[in-house]
């Protein structure tokens, strides 16, 4: 088996994660770029209708997209109500403001669709800054978890080095999203904490063959045995990367606009999760295991 150097090459690949974190950061900030939040974080106007016959989302979708609209009314959000030939489409228009692109929405669906009822209700913006708070304590709060379970479970640089990992992750995915004005919504913010949870997994397996080799080869030097451990889990890593990135690249290509911003993060947290597992965690695990080790030496 090839024997590849992980912590040697660190010190080329951290450097360019911190820029490509800092970077990512700054283009988060609304004045320089800033994140486009979605109809679950902006408000919007709501459509119930019920039609005569069973009608598909396809065809919905692909009347309201030849509406004249200031939104990009293809990437609203079209869902079923179980038993019903009914739908509830939500839009990022606002009532006050596109009162008459509203009622277009409503004559077109009437002109082109059997229809017995059409109700319509605004979504306020205090229900979407709720949403939009609940979203990212949730992946505040998922980071906090895992930071004292990692260190109940392992030790607290173990922790440590998993958090920085998924912090970059998260990162680099919205500086992503930031760049090209991906819109953010609730189905976003779970594809987050996915990304979350499958680069924690990576990082867990390779703690855990680190913990292991440590206490096998104590004479061993930190720098090697993170190494060997890293180049053992590295097949399992590799394989379970690609199998995950094959259904998420078919989700992006044939997935539709609806699912593009969460197969996109998928994609992106695969890609890089799998990454930091090897370029983030280990090096600062390593740079603490040798700044600990140097503190008992005095």
């Amino acid at each position: 088996m090839h024997h590849f150097d992980f912590l040697g090459k660190a010190k080329f690949f951290v450097p360019i994660s911190i820029a490509l974190v800092l970077i990512s950061w700054l283009l988060i900030i609304p004045a320089v770029r800033g994140l486009n939040p979605g109809i679950d974080f902006t408000g919007g106007t709501e459509f119930t209708v019920d039609f005569d016959n069973p009608v598909g989302t396809a065809d919905i979708r692909s009347v309201l997209t030849d509406i004249p609209s200031p939104v990009d009314l293809s990437k609203s959000v079209i869902q079923d109500v179980s038993g019903k030939n009914r739908k509830v489409i939500t839009t990022q228009l606002d009532v006050e403001d596109n009162q008459d692109t509203i009622n277009r929405i409503e004559s077109t669906l009437r002109d082109k669709f059997a229809i017995g009822e059409i109700s319509r209700r605004s979504i306020g913006q205090q229900v979407s800054k709720e949403l939009t708070e609940k979203g990212w304590q949730a992946i505040l709060l998922a980071l906090v978890v895992i930071l004292i379970y990692v260190s109940w479970r392992f030790r607290l640089r173990y922790a440590v080095g998993a958090v920085v990992a998924l912090i970059h992750d998260v990162s680099i995915a919205l500086g992503v999203f930031a760049l090209f004005h991906i819109e953010v919504n609730l189905p976003t913010i779970a594809a987050f904490l996915t990304i979350i949870g499958y680069s924690l997994n990576d990082t867990i397996v390779i703690f855990d063959r680190i913990r292991e080799n440590m206490k096998l080869e104590r004479k061993a030097s930190a720098f090697d045995v993170i190494n060997k451990s890293v180049n053992q889990s590295l097949s399992r890593t590799m394989n379970t990367s690609l199998t995950t990135f094959i259904p998420v690249i078919i989700l992006f290509l044939f997935g539709g606009s609806v699912l593009r911003g969460f197969s996109l993060a998928l994609l992106i947290g695969v890609i890089v999760g799998t990454y930091s597992s090897m370029y983030i965690a280990n090096p600062i695990l390593y740079a603490w295991t040798l700044k600990t080790a140097k503190a008992k030496k005095h």
